[in-house]
């Protein structure tokens, strides 16, 4: 790994801690039992007596980390029973790998960045993405990162069987992959030897059938998937239904007494049911559909015209099917390779599961999340320096793990390694605006989404940039210097035009312009360690982790909830930010 002859500093220091005392003696602990019953027959599905967690931490955060993130045999000494135990094995692992790879200036900074790494976590501020927790320190398992991944396939029998096998692979490390499959040629166009092609929607049904079989990392949750075709592919209607298409089977099976159920027995025979579908959409579809114009669908071999459809029937199909089952969504093609910081690597094509990280084929992200809730104080100011404290320290984290880390395939290995792309984001925002008495569709909400997530964007490529001062840019930096610096004054410029700021917190206003400007003036002068710093993921189990009253940027669904869980077993989730809500608003 090149250094920077520079050799500065990062500038990890300490803001939670203090040197000699342990980051666990800040919080007090207690041992009880995690167990987790199917509330229809009051079973059993999961128990761990006498596991040791902060005090602070819900029996269901208890019970989430207990079944899924616990590593050994249950029942066996070797099995992990305290948090303790999981957080040395992931931070020990990173600070392991950060000083062997010299990203700290002295044991300090390294001691500093321990001990603030273990207090973040414990106190449940932030969490990196499940994998970490699967994989991070555990003896011989591959040291899969990355939550998120995108392959690429191609117009073959061999390509196709071997997108089935690297998803299967990744299923098992515990992360989930995206793909866009408009390189297989359409139904309605011929094969070589005669006879015509099956098109992507055929080959579909067996890569969902894979991924509802395998287990992500072994524990009880199903693979994340993500299918993806572009709007002028000849099978373009036949994707946008198939998955309605089948629900409406599964209804019918259901009323006909089948045990359609999450699991249930016969639930496994209604296909497309383990992956999102998104159709990929340009602005020359759009225009045509404002226009009311004809929509050409292409041939995928020779891009000839097979037939024409009206824009806006399309468009109607596409409504009307999510309307029904919720998918397809819709991705923004235009958009998203105006936004692409490595246009010399290829164009970005896919994502991943839930549409969060958009890159180069055959790439990987690996993801971490803030808990927003736990930096707004009881005098409802937002505590922005511990909010950028927390940046640094989980950006820094998530920056070493994707050099030291583990991939299912030779290519996105080389990829992760040539881009570092990483994906910083938080959750519970819903909870957060709740808690300030804000609604959630406001202008005044809207206006503290843009400013905390342009503060933790901005921040983090700062971080970037001052890493790359001490360990040199990304790899493929060079070739995309241009791209990668237009994209970082695109979001600068982007910050200075956020409506209605004026009632977002002054000093968090001020730090968001004042880390772009960093992100700019240090990116040019020593580049950026990684190509991409920032998504806003869905935290659905490090959400229940953190203890967060809403994941990602979702509001609340209800303010109690009855969370069914993949393996068996129930949970019961409240609100927890309603009564400050209701103070709030007087």
């Amino acid at each position: 790994m090149s250094l920077a002859p520079e050799r500065l500093s990062i500038g990890i220091r300490r803001h939670f801690t203090t040197p000699g005392t342990h980051p666990y003696d800040q919080v007090s602990w207690e041992r009880r039992d995690a167990q987790i019953k199917n509330w229809k027959d009051g079973t059993v599905a999961f128990e761990q007596l006498g596991v040791e967690f902060p005090t602070s931490w819900s029996l269901n955060s208890t019970n989430i980390v207990s079944q899924k993130y616990f590593r050994g045999t249950p029942g066996t000494a070797e099995r992990e029973n305290s948090m303790r135990q999981v957080i040395d094995r992931v931070a020990d692992t990173i600070t392991k790998w950060g000083t062997e790879c010299g990203y700290f200036a002295d044991q300090l900074e390294s001691d500093s960045f321990r001990d603030e790494l273990k207090f973040i976590l414990v106190t449940q501020r932030a969490a990196f993405n499940s994998p970490v927790w699967f994989n991070i320190g555990v003896e011989g398992v591959p040291q899969q990162a990355s939550a998120c991944f995108i392959l690429a396939v191609d117009d073959t029998m061999d390509a196709i069987l071997n997108w089935y096998k690297e998803e299967g692979t990744i299923f098992k490390g515990g992360s989930g992959s995206g793909i866009n499959l408009s390189n297989i040629r359409s139904s309605a166009e011929h094969l070589k030897g005669g006879g015509t092609a099956s098109g992507p929607v055929s080959f579909m049904r067996g890569a969902d059938s894979s991924a509802g079989t395998i287990k992500s990392g072994g524990k009880t949750r199903r693979a994340a998937k993500m299918v993806i075709l572009n709007v002028d592919h000849p099978d373009i209607e036949e994707f946008i239904w198939c998955k309605s298409h089948e629900e409406k089977k599964a209804r019918a099976l259901r009323d006909a007494g089948f045990d359609m159920d999450l699991d249930g027995k016969d639930s496994f025979s209604v296909q497309y049911q383990n992956a999102n579908n998104s159709v990929r959409v340009t602005d020359e579809f759009m225009q045509a559909v404002r226009d009311d114009a004809d929509w050409n669908l292409l041939a995928v071999k020779d891009r000839r015209v097979v037939r024409s459809i009206r824009a806006r029937d399309l468009w109607r199909q596409m409504a009307t099917a999510s309307w029904e089952c919720a998918d397809p969504g819709l991705q923004f093609d235009t958009t998203i390779n105006k936004w692409h910081t490595a246009h010399a690597a290829g164009r970005i094509n896919g994502s991943n599961p839930c549409s969060e990280y958009m890159h180069i084929d055959n790439s990987a992200c690996n993801l971490a999340s803030i808990n927003l809730l736990k930096y707004l104080d009881d005098n409802d100011h937002f505590d922005v320096e511990a909010y950028s404290h927390t940046i640094e320290v989980m950006f820094t984290a998530q920056e070493i793990l994707v050099g030291n880390a583990d991939y299912p395939t030779e290519k996105i290995a080389e990829n992760s390694r040539l881009f570092r792309q990483l994906g910083l984001g938080y959750a519970n925002l819903g909870a957060l605006l709740m808690a300030l008495g804000m609604p959630y569709d406001s202008t005044g909400g809207r206006a503290w989404a843009a400013a905390l997530t342009s503060l933790m964007t901005g921040h983090a490529y700062a971080t970037s940039a001052r890493t790359a001062s001490r360990m040199g840019p990304f790899a493929g930096y060079s070739a995309n210097e241009r791209y990668m610096n237009n994209v970082l004054r695109m979001h600068r410029d982007a910050n200075k035009e956020i409506d209605n700021i004026d009632v977002v917190q002054q000093d968090l206003v001020d730090a968001a312009t004042a880390s772009w400007d960093a992100a700019v003036r240090d990116g040019e002068e020593f580049g950026v360690r990684n190509s991409q710093a920032s998504v806003l993921a869905p935290t659905g189990t490090i959400g229940l982790m953190m203890d967060c009253d809403t994941t990602g940027i979702e509001p609340d669904l209800g303010l109690v909830k009855f969370k069914k869980l993949v393996g068996g077993g129930n949970m019961t989730i409240v609100n927890q930010t309603v009564p400050r809500a209701l103070k709030q608003l007087g």
